[in-house]
């Protein structure tokens, strides 16, 4: 990483805070990693992002969502 960008994990932080939410938890960024991982997978790349918006706009919770995705597998 260069010395003058921040981690990922800063610039979330960031972002966060520049839209009024409080920053992601360790769990909530496992669980989002894993579902984007999950949707890049098992369709094309763009479901990634995609699929994490909607989860977002959903309100759901991360957790809830990657075994929601897991479902769609079968």
């Amino acid at each position: 990483m260069s010395d003058n960008l921040p981690s990922g994990r800063e610039w979330v932080a960031r972002f966060a805070a520049a839209t009024g939410q409080s920053d992601l938890s360790d769990a909530d960024v496992e669980a989002l990693l894993d579902l984007a991982g999950v949707a890049a997978h098992s369709s094309e790349r763009l479901a990634a992002p995609l699929a994490c918006f909607l989860v977002g706009r959903a309100g759901m919770d991360p957790a809830a969502a990657l075994e929601l995705s897991r479902t769609l597998l079968d």
